[in-house]
């Protein structure tokens, strides 16, 4: 599943990026991403809460340690979702493909 978005870099780390795109799914329909000021949001992941600034130019910044470490997190991907409607409809879409192909596996 592709569905990067300016501000978004892909590259190596331990978390795959379909895993990290349903966490920061998960953030963003848990309410857990709040917009707190001028592209600026509070994210509540599961080790901490995150600041999460995003840039006129659409580019985002995270102070987790992910983000620090790898440049890409899913509470920078949960902001993108919350900014861009046609990215979290796109990503709504996948996810729904993926657990109606999941419910026909087990039946």
């Amino acid at each position: 599943m592709q569905i990067l978005s300016p501000g978004f870099k892909a590259g190596e780390g331990d978390l795959p990026i379909d895993k990290m795109i349903e966490k920061a799914y998960d953030l963003v329909q848990k309410g857990k991403a709040e917009h707190i000021g001028e592209g600026v949001y509070n994210v509540v992941g599961e080790h901490g809460t995150y600041t999460v600034a995003q840039k006129i130019d659409g580019t985002v910044n995270c102070n987790c340690p992910g983000f620090v470490r790898r440049g890409r997190c899913s509470h920078s991907l949960a902001v993108l979702m919350l900014t861009q409607p046609a990215l979290l409809r796109s990503v709504e879409k996948e996810i729904s493909k993926t657990s109606d192909k999941t419910e026909s596996v087990i039946r």
